[in-house]
């Protein structure tokens, strides 16, 4: 953000050799900034007291006339000029210049002395320098400062014109207001997560309280500026979008920024959120693609879907793949901000789509970081199905949707539910309705009869179909549990012999007392 012209300062007044202008006080005895503070305005004045008639960011020239008004003794007294400094310095004055040879030579040692002693600039204007020719400089400073800040604007505007223009054209722009103003910029998404940065990232405590002051200024839905303190850092902070429809928010770490740097800002977070709009509006016929390719690929036609998605100049990720089902998150934006912004970074190694359960993902077999990753920033429960080709696409899509349904963590691969048994693949409510079914009649019987006919074709199933082992377990004679077993036969229907009756009714059984009962 820098400009060519110097700023209107004292350190620049004194720099002038056609003032002929001369510090009367070592620059060590001063604040250090006392010479570089910006001046607004040169004023002289041979008032006992001008205060009341001054302006902010002054420097004030005197002939030292009020001074002598109360005779040749005064000007010797320090007491007037020690009170005239204090009103000064109380009044914020930056500067005092005295002009000598006109009231007389040289500055008085007691003004020298009352502004030394509160670090007040004092400076000697010559008699052959015109009051008004000082002002007249610090004018021109100011307005040479002035054209150089509205040109550096005007060119700042120009490059983020180009850089939206670039590939890329949202990060580009935010890089480019970045450079331009020489700070750190974010971009942030919906949810209030950083998607882009510029200049590096911000402390880890600073980067947690800028994004904490973003959400939350999202959440309220209305369109906002603001101007935040966070760890001695100041930001500047711009919704992005339409109120109620917010698309993120810009901040840079700077703060009192003036018209022209404001101007540039405004700038560039109407380019940017012009951007982000016209990307929606693609986004949205994107995902209509990628929903109607999905339900191609679940339909079996992974041939039609890949020649479609290569006419669009798009493809599918290289098989082997992973296939997963993730259940969307209402609402659903922050899932699909995802998707695309790791869709346009990954090249061809992500896709997504929408179906009827939520969202179809594809990945290479060796990506599974992106399906944890999407788990983890979404908050959502993923399915995956083992490696597999588009031919079995059917399959896998079904395999992703058990893995989902049964696992308990965020992500579940297929292949890891297997490897516990078949049996949480098969636990759900219509196979555990089906098992209470097939077994209600035993159920029924023993309820009405008070009968023990369903604990001993469980144990009988348990005891490997031995009658002499249930016999042992169940504390009955063999004979009472052949008995039993016909009886269940008869209530059943079914031969009890065939041993895929038998495998029937140990999966019923199983079902039925599975500890995932309580459904995901």
């Amino acid at each position: 953000m820098s400009v060519a012209e110097p700023e209107p300062t004292l350190r620049e007044l004194l720099r002038r050799r056609d003032l002929r202008l001369r510090l009367a006080l070592p620059e060590a005895e001063l604040d250090p900034e006392a010479l570089d503070r910006t001046i607004r305005w040169v004023h002289g004045s041979d008032l006992a007291d001008p205060t009341p008639f001054l302006a902010d960011d002054l420097i004030l020239l005197t002939t030292g006339t009020q001074f002598v008004s109360g005779g040749a003794g005064a000007a010797e007294d320090p007491a007037p000029y020690v009170e005239y400094v204090a009103r000064l310095d109380a009044r914020g004055v930056r500067g005092l210049g005295f002009g000598t040879e006109v009231v007389r030579d040289g500055i008085p040692p007691a003004l020298v002395d009352a502004c030394r002693a509160v670090r007040m600039p004092l400076f000697e204007v010559p008699y052959r320098t015109p009051f008004i020719a000082v002002a007249r400089a610090n004018a021109e400073a100011i307005a040479a400062q002035a054209y150089a800040r509205r040109s550096w604007a005007l060119s700042a505007q120009r490059a983020l014109s180009l850089a939206a223009l670039r590939a890329g054209g949202v990060e580009s722009t935010l890089v480019e207001l970045g450079r331009q103003l020489g700070t750190w910029a974010g971009l942030f998404d919906a949810s209030g997560t950083v998607t882009r940065e510029h200049a590096g990232p911000l402390e880890p405590e600073t980067a947690a309280a800028l994004r904490e002051e973003v959400a939350g200024m999202l959440r309220r839905g209305a369109r906002a500026g603001a101007a935040v303190r966070i760890g001695g850092t100041d930001f500047t902070v711009q919704t992005l979008g339409r109120g109620g429809h917010l698309r993120g928010a810009v901040a840079l770490a700077a703060g009192g920024l003036d018209h022209e740097a404001r101007g540039v800002v405004t700038a560039a977070v109407a380019t940017i959120g012009l951007a982000l709009e016209q990307q929606e509006s693609v986004e949205r016929a994107r995902r209509a693609l990628h929903r109607g390719i999905a339900q191609l690929l679940v339909a079996g036609q992974g041939a039609l879907a890949g020649r479609t998605l290569r006419e669009t100049g798009m493809a599918l990720p290289a098989e082997p793949v992973l296939v997963a089902v993730a259940a969307l998150p209402a609402p659903a934006r922050a899932a699909w901000e995802w998707v695309d912004a790791r869709s346009a970074e990954a090249r061809g190694a992500l896709f997504a789509g929408g179906v009827e359960d939520g969202i179809l993902l594809i990945v290479p077999a060796g990506a599974r970081d992106l399906l944890d990753e999407f788990a983890a920033r979404v908050g959502t429960r993923v399915g995956v199905s083992a490696p597999t080709r588009y031919a079995a696409m059917a399959e896998a899509v079904v395999a992703a949707r058990v893995a989902r349904e049964r696992g308990t963590e965020p992500v579940t691969h297929f292949g890891e539910l297997i490897d516990r048994g078949i049996l949480p693949a098969l636990a759900g409510p219509g196979p555990r309705a089906a098992a209470a079914a097939l077994l209600g009649p035993l159920r029924a019987h023993d309820a009405r009869t008070g009968s023990d006919l369903t604990r001993t074709v469980r144990g009988w199933l348990d005891a490997e179909c031995s009658h002499e082992r249930a016999a042992r377990e169940l504390g009955v004679h063999r004979h009472t549990v052949r008995a039993r077993l016909a009886q269940a036969e008869t209530l059943l229907g079914r031969d009890l012999s065939s041993f895929a009756v038998r495998a029937e009714l140990w999966t019923a059984f199983a079902l039925d007392a599975s500890p995932s009962h309580a459904g995901p």
